[in-house]
């Protein structure tokens, strides 16, 4: 009784919170700022030099990523281009940015998500130099791909929860406050691209974990945004502490939508992200802002070590029709959550560079 008024009481606070996040914007995180242009607000525009890249050309494509090799009929999703209001995203230009981090090592850090923009920017850098050699390995958890010709490597942690996981005599448990296990990684790196948020809403059979601990307490659950607040202070923490701003550049991914839900974009008898052929081509999403993204911010907002955020939630908002529905997995399932390739990560990535060679 008294473990569950605690996590009522810490929820009740946190939702408290959430309510006011949205109103407070003195803070820089999240702003790729070129002539006073923010490239985060804008909308999609049908532009027919897209896509960047062919899934075709790029041979190690994951299957559950390549929707028109699974057989997706409509190809108009793949037109769509960003387009910020008052200026222009610069172009991708993958031979310059290997050039700009050669001897350098780079470093998704996250679930599948991370994965979804990792394999988008190797296609969009093999598209770029289809000439040089290039090796992919994988070792645990960490896959490698790798431009000999540009001594770059650019890597992918899968770690969806960012703090330690550690398997008990009583199963496995995670640790929020703890994070030196996952970090171990981290270190040395020139250039980390976090993320985390969908595998904290998993239940059931899918939770990646069988209990909580924190503050030398244990729990059976816990609310899943009071965790994921408590996870992200750890990490905040281990980021102000740890990270020399002069030889590494931090990240943070948005929240990634899915669009399981029609009601928040207008449609609330669609099956989900089936069928979904073109973007919302407006600027506002009905559902209105995520709380994990305004939460995320607000742990962002009190570091102070420099955080940028790639704040793609509410321009992936609008692409209802950007993922693989059934042509991602063998259809045997609907997925709205990832998304195809090419696609809405391609956009990610060339926020990313933007912000990579504009500071």
């Amino acid at each position: 009784m008294i473990m569950r008024a605690f996590s009522l009481c810490v929820a009740l606070i946190l939702l408290n919170l959430l309510h006011h996040v949205h109103c407070e914007h003195s803070y820089k995180v999240g702003r790729v700022v070129k002539r006073g242009c923010d490239f985060y607000t804008g909308k999609w525009v049908f532009d027919r030099s897209y896509p960047l890249y062919d899934a075709s050309s790029c041979p190690f494509i994951e299957r559950e990523f390549d929707c028109q090799k699974n057989g997706r009929p409509d190809k108009n999703y793949l037109k769509y281009r960003w387009q910020p209001t008052g200026c222009n995203l610069p172009r991708f230009n993958g031979r310059y940015l290997l050039s700009r981090l050669r001897g350098k090592r780079i470093m998704f850090v996250g679930d599948s998500l991370s994965l979804n923009q990792w394999q988008s920017l190797t296609c969009m850098l093999h598209r770029a130099v289809p000439e040089a050699r290039y090796s992919l390995t994988r070792i645990g958890y960490i896959s490698t791909f790798t431009f000999p010709a540009y001594n770059v490597e650019v890597l992918f942690d899968r770690n969806a929860l960012l703090v330690d996981i550690k398997r008990t005599s009583k199963g496995r448990a995670i640790k929020l406050d703890s994070i030196k296990k996952s970090a171990k990684v981290w270190k040395g790196i020139d250039v980390l691209i976090f993320n985390s948020w969908h595998w904290w809403t998993h239940t059931g059979r899918e939770t990646p974990w069988d209990f909580i601990q924190v503050g030398g307490k244990s729990y059976r659950n816990l609310n899943r945004f009071v965790a994921y607040k408590i996870a992200l202070n750890t990490w905040a923490k281990w980021i102000d502490s740890n990270v020399n701003p002069k030889k590494t550049k931090v990240f943070f991914l948005g929240v990634s939508p899915d669009h399981i839900n029609g009601y928040f974009w207008g449609q609330p008898h669609a099956n989900q992200c089936a069928g979904q052929t073109q973007p919302l081509l407006h600027h506002s999403y009905r559902g209105g802002p995520h709380p994990a993204q305004q939460l995320l911010e607000k742990v962002l907002s009190t570091m102070s070590k420099p955080v940028h955020l790639l704040n793609v939630t509410t321009l992936s908002q609008l692409r209802k029709d950007g993922h693989p529905s059934f042509y991602g997995h063998g259809h045997r399932s609907i997925d709205c959550s990832h998304w195809c390739l090419p696609g809405v990560p391609d956009t990610w990535n060339q926020l990313l560079y933007a912000a990579l060679i504009t500071n």
